[in-house]
């Protein structure tokens, strides 16, 4: 059942690394809103420790993000720019194309915390500039990216034509 109050220490967590390891992405991040009951509204606390990244350079197709710096220092990489952040700041990600692609660094030397606050909307199409790739995403009746009910991740030259398998 949904709580109407999470004290964000108390959230369930889990790592948010590749498969594979890496000495760019690592995070620990403790999505809130199913806990919260919350259906159109995203919430998740996210901890990046010194030099890493939790999500590659991206934008959404339709989603509006804000980020909400609780501790620590870093990097905001938004469109071409890189703004320096500390807690208090609040950084905004509008849907959009790659003028507006974003990715948050621990440039710091203590662990980077923050609340990642979006709109939910299902489903969502992401680019991420830096790699050529998208990903376009279904996630009901999932509950997140990591269960989404279909996902295509790609990259733009690799995709079918529209009638590819159809008997014309």
């Amino acid at each position: 059942m949904a709580q109407p109050v999470i004290n964000i220490d108390d959230a369930q967590s889990f790592p948010m690394v590749p498969d594979t390891g890496s000495d760019r992405f690592g995070a620990v991040i403790a999505p809130l809103s199913d806990a919260l009951g919350l259906t159109r509204l995203g919430m998740t606390v996210i901890e990046v420790a010194p030099g890493k990244r939790a999500f590659p350079y991206h934008n959404h197709l339709g989603i509006d993000e804000a980020f909400v710096i609780l501790s620590g220092t870093g990097t905001y990489r938004f469109g071409d720019r890189e703004l320096p952040i500390t807690a208090g700041d609040v950084c905004s990600a509008p849907r959009g194309g790659a003028d507006v692609a974003h990715q948050i660094i621990n440039s710091g030397d203590a662990p980077l915390r923050y609340l990642g606050i979006s709109s939910r909307q299902d489903p969502d199409v992401v680019e991420y500039p830096d790699s050529g790739k998208y990903a376009a995403m279904a996630i009901w009746p999932g509950t997140s990216f990591f269960d989404a009910h279909l996902k295509v991740v790609g990259r733009k030259e690799d995709t079918l034509d529209y009638w590819d398998g159809e008997d014309t």
